[in-house]
């Protein structure tokens, strides 16, 4: 990694845990580096859970890109998601939605196609700049269950739009298991918007989905509570090199 990289990494880390510290339980994290402005937060329901089982919950998040000055801001490129051990993704027993059963569909012809995969919707927003100026786009977002690749389970994130010109987006996200303190790492690598124009400036996300199989209850998202906190750590680069990098946390109630 280059010096000037590795370096604005490093202070940035610094920078987003003292935010962080003071703000991302009630507010999330807003944190300004070079031309980027980056907002984030996250949160689950319900908040009361138990210490030792794992029960069902419901996960949304967004985060924001804006630049400085107002505009396009700079591409995000990548975003790495790591989820606190106390959750759990629990996929099997859900259909599986390849991403080339939806790489053509619209936002209707792919939850129709893929009905019983769906584990989550949102929306993702995009400024492009053309020659006339910089427009909106924006699209509703899918979120499947995905094929199993290498033993892990995958998402796959659906979009479509249409500035300037139709743009579909089915995008296979590898969602790796790892020890630590951090059970799951989502690695979305994020592709080139209407030929490089565009630049996302907006993704939010609902998950969760209630299931059975063979007659027994199941939740796609569970988690329990052991240490009163679960957290969500995000590492977003882009393409002039800044790095975000750092966590969110919030509190759950051990019942």
């Amino acid at each position: 990694m280059p010096r000037g990289r590795l370096s604005k990494a490093a202070a940035l880390c610094c920078a987003l845990g003292a935010l962080l510290a003071a703000h991302a339980a009630a507010d999330g994290a807003l944190v300004k580096v070079n031309s980027v402005i980056l907002r984030a937060d996250g949160g689950f329901q319900p908040r009361a859970l138990p210490r030792h089982q794992f029960a069902p919950i419901n996960f949304q998040g967004y985060f924001d890109i804006a630049a400085k000055g107002g505009g396009k801001p700079v591409a995000l490129e990548e975003a790495v998601i790591d989820f606190d051990r106390d959750g759990r993704l629990s996929p099997g027993g859900l259909p599986a939605c390849p991403p080339e059963q939806v790489a053509d569909a619209g936002t209707a012809q792919a939850r129709q196609a893929c009905a019983g995969a769906i584990v989550g919707t949102g929306k993702v927003e995009a400024l492009i700049a053309l020659p006339s100026g910089t427009v909106p786009a924006s699209s509703p977002l899918t979120i499947f269950n995905g094929p199993e690749q290498d033993g892990h389970p995958t998402v796959v994130l659906h979009a479509r739009i249409a500035t300037p010109g139709t743009q579909t987006f089915a995008i296979l996200v590898p969602v790796e298991r790892r020890p630590g303190a951090f059970r799951y790492r989502a690695t979305l690598a994020i592709p080139t918007i209407a030929g490089g124009l565009g630049a996302i400036t907006r993704v939010e996300v609902k998950v969760g989905r209630r299931f059975s199989v063979a007659g027994q209850p199941r939740s796609y998202v569970s988690a329990h509570c052991t240490d009163g906190i679960l957290r969500t750590h995000g590492r977003f680069t882009f393409a002039e090199g800044t790095i975000i990098d750092g966590s969110v946390e919030k509190a759950c109630r051990p019942r």
